[in-house]
């Protein structure tokens, strides 16, 4: 039997926030594809039903929103550093394995980049399900964009330790690392968290150290800016605790 597809389908970056119209972030031919989609694995069921219902809203599904099936993607165990087993990941490609496209759809942005749907794309490469990504909004990318650090050399390093000396002491680790290859190095952190991310930047890193800050991007009001840290430290920003941000560094 020919395998179906693995469908990575981008959602909004409004989680959170007041939502946008699909229309202002994902193409129609994206919103089309999605409503016709019988089969999804997702971060979240309930965000992911939300989801359908907007797309429904512009373009009628392919059945009742209740027949669509919705698996969840395996969590580690509670309390276990062991990763999720293989097989866990191989049992939800089970309706691609059996002919039908298969929706992968994270909580905002692309799916598997900063997101655990990585290992779902791991495992179709290894059942040999193919995989094709459709586009849409990358936070990652539109701050790298935004910023005017250097977008030919960057590394994306997650989310920092939340204690302040360990995430003092890879702040510095990062800044040396962009200054000895030149590369900008991009950050994430829980919206809650952005003014102590964007403090302890500040208090950590050399004054002529270029910090960039892309928040609410896609969403009505979003800013992006880009100063050097002795810059921010004359002019702080209020920093929403609700909004994701993009946080970026470049060492000269």
């Amino acid at each position: 039997m020919t395998p179906g597809t693995l469908l990575l389908v981008p959602n909004t970056l409004d989680l959170g926030a007041e939502e946008v119209s699909l229309r202002d972030v994902l193409p129609d031919a994206v919103i089309r594809r999605a409503a016709g989609l019988l089969h999804w694995a997702a971060e979240d069921a309930r965000s992911t039903r939300a989801f359908l219902k907007r797309v429904a809203a512009l373009t009628p599904l392919a059945v009742p929103l209740q027949a669509i099936a919705i698996i969840e993607l395996p969590r580690p165990r509670k309390g276990s550093r062991e990763p999720v087993p293989a097989a866990e990941w191989h049992t939800l490609l089970k309706p691609a394995l059996e002919g039908h496209d298969l929706g992968l759809l994270s909580e905002a942005g692309l799916p598997a980049v900063a997101d655990p749907g990585a290992a779902l794309v791991q495992a179709a490469h290894a059942a040999g399900v193919p995989v094709l990504p459709l586009p849409g909004a990358s936070s990652l990318l539109l701050a790298l964009a935004a910023s005017g650090l250097n977008g030919q050399s960057f590394a994306f390093v997650g989310y920092l330790p939340q204690d302040v000396a360990p995430r003092a002491e890879r702040l510095k680790e990062l800044e040396g690392l962009s200054r000895r290859l030149g590369q900008t190095q991009l950050i994430i952190e829980t919206p809650y968290r952005n003014a102590a991310l964007l403090g302890a930047m500040i208090a950590v890193l050399s004054p002529s150290t270029r910090v960039a800050v892309s928040c609410g991007l896609t969403l009505p009001g979003g800013w992006s800016r880009t100063d050097s840290v002795a810059g921010w430290t004359r002019r702080p920003a209020q920093m929403p605790n609700r909004w994701p941000a993009v946080f970026s560094l470049l060492a000269p």
